[in-house]
């Protein structure tokens, strides 16, 4: 289970959210919404332990995880808004080398069936350099197929991924979720996720002289 208690987030002189406050239970999601700027990706950062909230707590399993914690780093697979591929690595050795970085293994078999999986079999071979801004993200797919971890942290895993895409992203969602995984997700794109298990987070700028926030949570 993954806590947010109070949360606030700053941005040089400019405050993101605060008094942010949440829940997520295993076998659910909570899908965080909002204008570009308001803090989406800090919040996800924040919750992967990568950064510190100005005020506030994150709590796993009912415990206190501040930034950087093992824990937390042990559970979590945060998954950015940019694809991170190195465009120099095949298709497959960027799959394999991002799960290990995770601190799992995949073999070739694994890592080719999983990508036959998500429509990128036939480019296994090929440098990521070759591949569309579809294709990169569908990588990133594969990796989430690949890598067993409680808590999926993912920044705009829709972008640039195609109707095919997105349907493959929501059925590794509802595969997690059914295996008693929780995430959280920040998106612009509706996911056709089971409505009971799924809450939303909207993050709105109020006004920009208060900075002050709209935090409804449905």
């Amino acid at each position: 289970m993954l806590e947010a208690l109070d949360l606030a987030a700053q941005r040089g002189n400019l405050r993101l959210f605060s008094g942010l406050g949440f829940r997520v239970e295993p076998g659910s999601a909570l899908v965080v919404t909002g204008a570009n700027g308001t803090g989406k990706t800090t919040l996800l950062r924040i919750l992967a332990g990568l950064c510190t909230p100005t005020e506030g707590r994150v709590r796993w399993q009912g415990e206190d995880v501040p930034a950087h914690a093992e824990n937390l780093r042990e559970n979590a697979l945060y998954c950015g808004h940019l694809p991170a591929l190195k465009d120099e690595l095949t298709v497959e050795e960027n799959l394999r080398a991002s799960v290990e970085l995770a601190g799992e293994a995949a073999n070739s078999v694994a890592a080719l069936e999983a990508l036959t999986r998500v429509e990128l079999g036939r480019q296994a071979d090929l440098p990521a350099r070759a591949l569309s801004q579809g294709q990169r993200r569908r990588v990133g797919l594969a990796r989430l197929a690949l890598t067993r971890r409680s808590l999926w942290l993912l920044d705009e895993p829709t972008t640039a991924l195609d109707t095919a895409g997105v349907t493959r992203l929501t059925q590794l969602l509802v595969t997690h979720l059914d295996r008693g995984g929780c995430a959280v997700v920040a998106t612009h794109q509706l996911l056709d996720l089971p409505a009971a298990r799924v809450k939303s987070l909207s993050l709105e700028l109020a006004t920009l002289s208060s900075n002050a926030l709209s935090l409804p949570l449905s």
